[in-house]
Formats: C-alpha cells, structure tokens, sequence
C-alpha cells in the first residue's frame, strides 16, 4: 500500500513538473497558411501554442514591404490583414515576433509569401490550342497536349489544379483534372518556387456531347455532361478529398458552385435556385424572374446578377444576404462581363452596343451605381464566350480581346485572335501581352 501511494505521488510530482515547464517555455507557431480570398490579399491565418497578446505581434512583427496592414484575432489564433488600397508586386517578408499573455516571447520567425494568382490560359498553337500556365516572370508552362479545341477551362477555387475539357477533330470531348502543386508559403525566400504539375486524371468515362464545370474555393468540383453514347445530362461533384457523387437536378444552364462551399446556384425557368449540396439539411430559396448568374463577390453571399427586363433592357444587380437584389445599371447595351472587390464596394461591367462595328467599353461603379470611371476599349473586341475576373491583390483586370481589323495594331499581330489584357482597375487602363489565346483566367494563389 505504502508502495503504492509513493508510485501515485511520484506520478502526480511529474504531471506537476511537466506543467510547469510548459508554462515557462517560449510560445511557438503552430500554423500558418493563407487565409480565405474573402480575408482580402495577402491575409495569413495563424495559430499559435498558447494565447499571445494581439498588440505585441503589432507592434513586434515587421512586413515587408512596408504595407499598411492590421491584425486580427483572439486566444491563440491570428489573422493578419493587409489594408485596403495595398497593392502587391512581389513576395512579402514578414518577421513574425510577439508575446504570450505570460509575456514570454516568441522566437522571430521569417516567413515569405506571395499571394499573387498566376494566369492559366488555353493557348493557340499549330493544330489546335493547348492549356498553358504564366508564372510571375512572364514565362509560360505546358500543361496539356494540343487538342483541337479546348472549349472548357476551369481553375479550380483553392489553387489546387485546373479542370479542361479537350476535343479531338472528330468532336469528342474529354475531361481532365490536372493538380498543381504550389508553393507560395515558405520560411525562406528560395522555398518560393513555380508550380509544379502533376499527373492528370480523366473525369469523364466516354466521350462527352458537351461538359460544364464550376469550383468554389474549398476545391470542390461539379461537372454537368451529357455522354455520347447515352445522350442523358448528368450531373457530378467531386469534393476536394476526391470523394465523388451523383446529383439529381434539374437545370436550365449551367449550374455555379458558391465560392464559400456547401451550396449551388442552379437556373431554372422560374428563376435562380439556390441550394444545399448534399449532406447537409436541404433548403431551397428561389430568386424568381429571367436572372442571370454573372459573378460571385469574394465576401459571402454577394453576386452581380444580370436581370433581363420586360422591356427588353437589361440591369446589373447586386445580391446581397438578406436584402432584395438592389439595381447598379440599367441599359439597352449586352453585357458580357462583371466584377466585383470584396464586398462589391467597387464593381466592373463590359457593355457592349453598335451594329457591325461593336463598340466595348468597361465601367467602374460603386454599391450606389454611381459611376467612378470608364473607358471605351477602342480597337479591341472580347472573345466570345470569355468573361472578366479581379485580381484584388494586384488591383488588376484579367480579360480576352481581339484586335478589330480597324485596329492599328492588328497589323502587327495578325494571326492572333486574342491576347491577355491586363485592365488597372482604377484607371482601367490597358496593357496587352503578346501571347495567341483564347481564353485566359486567373489561377488562385493555394
């Protein structure tokens, strides 16, 4: 008994010890990684061995370069943000120092990361097109083989891969998954490296009539197709564990994943349908009138939608959780494109009008729809089909344009259908690459 009471003490002597060394050891960082893209450019999530004093990782830590920038949080998790305004043109430095609520300190910590997207584009090459990827030096990456068309191309939303659907001459149609492996995250600066493709997998069992895709920022993925041989739509998802599953919806056009994860935007004759995905308490609401999807806002729950009016103009809508969709624009003109910053405090639309000799042209507004600039892209033409995406961290349009045979410079680049053009989303000016594309879109910093 004696023997067995001293063995019990000794067991609690060391529980007591073990505590106590804990308490006096440093805090560490435990995690870190980027934040959702709805935290706005650049955010990094970090979580830490104990609770640590917010004021002390402000007023400690360094970034560099110098952004303004603020952080947030409580306990032992941290957010640090980047200030609305910023502007990101190269990989940021942060020296990460702070104490615990015990005032202990940290041992600093050097992290570098790049929160800029890579530009992801279906290249126009001798025979067909083929997928190719931009890194930030201005070179390009074969990601694909050449097929005759590649009507199809989806990043996916967390960065993870692409999604592209390739056609042979005889019009069948495959679709692959292709990973990328990123590193935009490193504790040294030569840890930053270009993304590195791995092996594509095939979606799609049998040649496919057509194929819709759509990705939200978790990786999930959802494929609407309609097989050859059996000529009957269907409609599958992929979560970003690979897990796969069947949906039965119906729908009258392509169906958009909510960028957040965990529900869908399904068109239907009556209206806009947003539902659960599977797994989770099915709940349907139903936006009703002839509405159009256009773009997602990265904070949750806002979209630009287009509403087809009776009489036979068209307006741009903002949707936001809770509130009737609120008018921004209304025109007679085609609207081919939209964007909107985080909240949809600044939204961008294409319009496009004239007979013959079209005329684009690209609008700046805010909530209010009150404009705050715009420009006539004089010369240039959209690719059909193609859309417009923000880079918010960079403060950058990314869209498709052809030069008009009126256009001076189609002289010097005949031959090319379309090119990159880059639109700085204050002055909406233009910058145009060199490259023969015809469709190009942003690839997500994972």
């Amino acid at each position: 008994m004696k023997a067995l009471y001293l063995l019990a003490s000794g067991a609690v002597a060391l529980v007591l010890l073990q505590q106590q060394l804990l308490l006096r050891r440093s805090p560490r960082l435990a995690m870190v990684r980027p934040a959702l893209a709805s935290s706005g450019p650049g955010a990094l999530d970090l979580r830490f061995s104990r609770p640590m004093q917010i004021a002390s990782l402000t007023n400690e830590s360094q970034l560099q370069p110098a952004l303004s920038h603020h952080w947030l949080g409580a306990g032992s998790s941290s957010r640090l943000l980047l200030n609305p305004g910023n502007t990101v043109q190269s990989p940021l430095r942060l020296l990460l120092r702070g104490k615990d609520l015990r005032g202990l300190s940290m041992a600093p910590q050097h992290w570098w990361w790049d929160p800029r997207p890579r530009i992801v584009a279906v290249v126009s090459r001798d025979g067909g097109e083929q997928v190719q990827l931009q890194d930030h030096d201005g070179s390009w990456q074969v990601l694909s083989p050449v097929w005759k068309t590649v009507p199809t191309l989806q990043p996916l939303g967390d960065g993870s891969g692409v999604v592209m659907a390739g056609a042979d001459a005889q019009g069948r149609l495959e679709v692959w998954r292709l990973p990328i492996k990123q590193r935009n995250l490193s504790p040294s600066r030569q840890g930053l490296a270009p993304p590195q493709p791995g092996s594509p997998r095939r979606l799609s069992r049998s040649p496919l009539l057509f194929a819709y895709v759509s990705s939200n920022r978790r990786g999930d993925l959802l494929l609407q197709s309609s097989s050859q041989t059996s000529g009957q739509p269907e409609t599958e998802i992929w979560d970003a564990k690979g897990q796969h599953s069947q949906l039965k919806v119906e729908s009258s056009g392509p169906i958009r994943l909510v960028p957040q994860g965990g529900a869908m935007v399904v068109p239907h004759p009556q209206g806009l349908i947003l539902m659960r995905l599977p797994g989770q308490p099915q709940q349907r609401q139903i936006l009703p009138g002839s509405r159009d999807l256009s773009s997602y806002c990265p904070t949750g729950g806002r979209a630009l939608l287009i509403h087809h009016r009776p009489d036979y103009t068209r307006s741009l809508e903002l949707v936001e959780p809770g509130q009737p969709p609120r008018s921004l624009w209304q025109g007679s003109e085609g609207v081919t494109g939209s964007a909107c910053d985080r909240s949809g405090d600044r939204v961008w639309l294409l319009l496009i009008d004239g007979v013959g000799q079209p005329r684009l042209q690209i609008l700046a507004l805010n909530r209010a729809g009150r404009i705050l600039n715009q420009k006539v892209l004089t010369g240039w033409e959209q690719e059909p089909g193609t859309g417009l995406d923000f880079d918010p961290s960079r403060n950058q349009l990314l869209m498709a344009l052809r030069p008009l045979p009126s256009n001076p410079d189609s002289i010097k680049t005949a031959g090319i259908a379309a090119r990159p053009a880059l639109i700085d989303a204050t002055t909406l000016e233009l910058s145009i690459q060199n490259k023969s594309i015809r469709e190009v879109r942003w690839l997500p910093a994972g």
